[in-house]
């Protein structure tokens, strides 16, 4: 079966990548998870976006990387309003794609949700909290997230 790929698969390929595989494991594994398309003339065209888009997500070097770290540590406030109960706790926690997604809205590079790396694993209360961003294998940058109970 030949597939094209829309997510990185380990042992198979990267996104956009054009690869054959066995019937079953496209058809019960590749296709239900949205890891792949089938293989048809438009898919094809379609590869050419998929690359773009991921081209555009991706740090291009290590000088880029501490590029975006200035960007990202000289972030005055980030701050991200959430549900909270009347003791501070959350309804329900505070993700890495919230968090990416507070960096944008603080006027910071757009970083993809993996390479955010939460301290403990999830956010649970309101508070400041230390968020690291993995931009590059040497360089990470700490953005300083103020959690903060929505009116």
């Amino acid at each position: 079966m030949k597939l094209i790929l829309t997510a990185a698969v380990e042992n198979l390929g990267e996104a956009g990548d054009i690869v054959v595989v066995k019937d079953g494991y496209g058809r019960n594994y590749l296709l239900p998870r949205g890891l792949a398309i089938k293989a048809t003339r438009g898919a094809e065209k379609q590869v050419e976006g998929i690359r773009r888009a991921q081209e555009a997500r991706e740090v291009r070097g290590l000088e880029h990387a501490n590029e975006l770290k200035q960007a990202l540590e000289g972030l005055a406030a980030v701050s991200l309003d959430v549900k909270t109960h009347d003791s501070g706790k959350l309804f329900g926690s505070v993700t890495a794609a919230d968090v990416a997604g507070a960096i944008k809205t603080a006027g910071g590079p757009v970083v993809d949700k993996r390479n955010v790396v939460l301290p403990k694993g999830h956010i649970k209360a309101t508070g400041s909290y230390p968020v690291t961003v993995t931009l590059h294998p040497q360089v990470s940058a700490t953005v300083q997230l103020a959690v903060v109970a929505a009116s």
